[in-house]
């Protein structure tokens, strides 16, 4: 089994705030890895950096399927395999959902015929055929537009695939209408980083391993059962446990658009 994203000692900054202190990840294919941590850790700002946001000035490396990217363009990157699913899904108004998918595969080098296919099963799978007509994500509800985002990465079929806190903002019945769209889309020729603050998602989705940031690191990683103890003791508990000191955790300032796209559950 190769591997579909790696990130090797990944620093990041924004002017002089760095933000990730050396970022070390690997997610084979097939896999997929949750990402946990407290507000202000550095998890949406390592989606940022892996999916090329101009703002931010990255040291390190990161490969998608053995392929360098941080020295990449995000169209690039994209064109590479990889994807992000955002918090906050914006919507086009004037932008029909299946005319800007055909146009995306069309970048990816997905064959007409075929993006028609993937566009019509991947419909049926994630019930976005009433949504195919429309503008994209114009006047979707929260759980319509991350179901929307599932569907979009499905029909691309990218090598690795970020999803930046898509549980945010829902209530507990579309969190496991969520949760079961994105089993639905694990695929064994793609690796899947999930990002959140809250274990609920977990009860619905099962990670092959789970990893938890603080302070711009990944501290520790387990399978399932290390969301089990957080849910149970919570970060603080997990402080303690490794011997990191609150007062040092997590004091990195966030850049300003992440305010913007930081939806968690409860603080």
């Amino acid at each position: 089994m190769g591997v579909a994203l790696k990130v090797q000692n990944l620093r990041a900054s924004v002017g002089s705030v760095e933000i990730l202190r050396g970022v070390d990840l690997e997610i084979p294919f097939g896999q997929m890895h949750a990402l946990m941590g407290p507000n202000g850790s550095g998890k949406s700002t390592l989606c940022h950096v892996l999916s090329g946001h101009p703002d931010f000035t990255a040291e390190g490396k990161a490969w998608v399927d053995g392929e360098e990217i941080l020295d990449l363009g995000a169209d690039q990157r994209a064109r590479l395999g990889l994807v992000q699913a955002f918090q906050s899904p914006v919507a086009v108004p004037g932008v029909e959902l299946e005319e800007i998918m055909q146009e995306a595969a069309e970048e990816r080098g997905i064959d007409p015929d075929e993006a028609d296919r993937r566009i019509a099963e991947a419909s049926r799978r994630f019930d976005m055929g009433p949504f195919l007509g429309r503008s994209v994500n114009d006047d979707l509800s929260g759980g319509e537009k991350k179901r929307s985002e599932i569907f979009q990465i499905s029909v691309l079929s990218p090598k690795a695939a970020l999803l930046d806190e898509t549980d945010s903002g829902l209530d507990i019945d579309m969190v496991r209408t969520v949760a079961a769209a994105v089993e639905e889309m694990r695929r064994p020729d793609m690796g899947v980083l999930m990002i959140t603050h809250h274990s609920r998602i977990l009860s619905y989705v099962i990670p092959d391993r789970v990893h938890v940031m603080m302070g711009g690191k990944i501290v520790t990683s387990g399978g399932p059962d290390l969301a089990q103890e957080l849910e149970q003791s919570g970060y603080e508990g997990l402080r303690k446990r490794l011997g990191i000191t609150s007062a040092g955790a997590d004091t990195t300032p966030k850049p300003a658009f992440d305010f913007f796209t930081d939806h968690p559950f409860s603080s």
